[in-house]
């Protein structure tokens, strides 16, 4: 089977937002084929401030919590970076 990425639009620097960041995470995750059971919060964690740049830090975190089992016994995270410039637009 051959996959193809569907084309997300990212935005400058200038129109970012910690809410857009995380919904262009949201729009990147919509592409990848995770079992329907796998249920997954999106969490901005921080924004570090660099000398030419702004980074952001985002956590995904993946569970499949069940009736029996609500707490889910398992988790899986995933990291996401948005950095930035703060010379180019």
């Amino acid at each position: 089977a051959k996959y193809s990425m569907k084309n997300i639009l990212w935005i400058t620097g200038n129109n970012f937002t910690v809410e857009r960041g995380q919904q262009l995470i949201e729009e990147v995750i919509s592409t990848w084929e995770i079992h329907e059971s796998w249920l997954h919060s999106t969490e901005f964690l921080q924004e570090e401030e660099l000398e030419h740049s702004r980074r952001y830090h985002y956590r995904v975190c993946w569970n499949i919590p069940t009736c029996r089992k609500p707490i889910p016994q398992a988790t899986a995270s995933v990291y996401f970076f948005i950095e930035i410039s703060k010379i180019k637009p």
